[in-house]
């Protein structure tokens, strides 16, 4: 079981405005609300340009599972609070729907879920059958230690579930991908690609033979992605399950490596 920050569990809780009534009519107390994420530079002292690029491709193969086209994807610091934060917030953003009315109000109570979900798998999960992997512009990691250089985030979890092990007899345990997110700002740069790599690597390390995870059946764009990356379809959700309410189907896309 992991330990994580005691600070971070207050975190999981935004706080708002909220009336107060006294004998003066209504008053609204603020609550404090996400701080900032604090961007922290790296001097590079006396040590010239040219010895830190001797050094760069040694550095990054050592702390990333891969990296190519300008992105590094490592595991999640478990004891970083800020960059813990930095990662439900760019979840957050990516899968939050927003909403005609009181969408700020909205957005930070599903910040807050994202988040604590985030501890959750961390403290309960053991380091080698959950992993959250980040993935960060590797030239801007040479000069920062800054937590908000994490844009984009997927998580790989140790699961059994019957519905996907009966397309794999023989096969007892697999990983699932899920919660892939990155920053509007970078999309369309490869970054998914190379997040999905990176799960890859991992279900090598880990001595897995199967990769699945699921898409809204009519996400083109997403579906396209996992194509590209060797995902196959291999089953949908029933057809009954898309006449609930705001409920789409979904695919189940597999990866098997021999």
């Amino acid at each position: 079981m992991a330990h994580l920050p005691q600070s971070l569990y207050s975190l999981a809780r935004p706080e708002f405005q909220y009336p107060v009534k006294s004998g003066k009519g209504t008053t609204y107390r603020r609550k404090l609300t996400w701080s900032h994420f604090p961007v922290i530079v790296r001097c590079a002292s006396t040590e010239s340009l040219t010895s830190l690029t001797q050094n760069n491709a040694a550095e990054i193969e050592l702390k990333y599972l891969v990296s190519q086209h300008g992105w590094g994807v490592r595991r999640l610091k478990r004891d970083d609070e800020d960059e813990i934060r930095r990662v439900s917030l760019v979840q957050a953003e990516a899968f939050h729907i927003p909403l005609a009315l009181f969408n700020d109000f909205f957005f930070l109570f599903f910040q807050a879920e994202v988040l604590s979900g985030l501890l959750y798998k961390l403290k309960n999960s053991p380091s080698d059958r959950y992993a959250c992997l980040v993935a960060e512009q590797t030239s801007e990691a040479e000069t920062s230690s800054s937590s908000s250089s994490v844009v984009g985030v997927v998580d790989v979890t140790v699961q059994t579930e019957s519905s996907v092990l009966r397309h794999f007899p023989g096969v007892e345990e697999y990983l699932y991908v899920s919660g892939l997110a990155v920053s509007k700002a970078q999309r369309r740069k490869k970054m998914g690609s190379t997040l999905l790599k990176a799960c890859d690597v991992l279900c090598y390390l880990w001595g897995f033979k199967v990769l699945a995870l699921r898409a809204y059946e009519d996400d083109a764009a997403a579906r396209n992605l996992y194509s590209n990356a060797g995902y196959n379809v291999v089953a949908s959700d029933p057809p009954w399950s898309s006449t609930w309410i705001g409920r789409k189907r979904r695919v189940l896309m597999t990866k098997r490596f021999s």
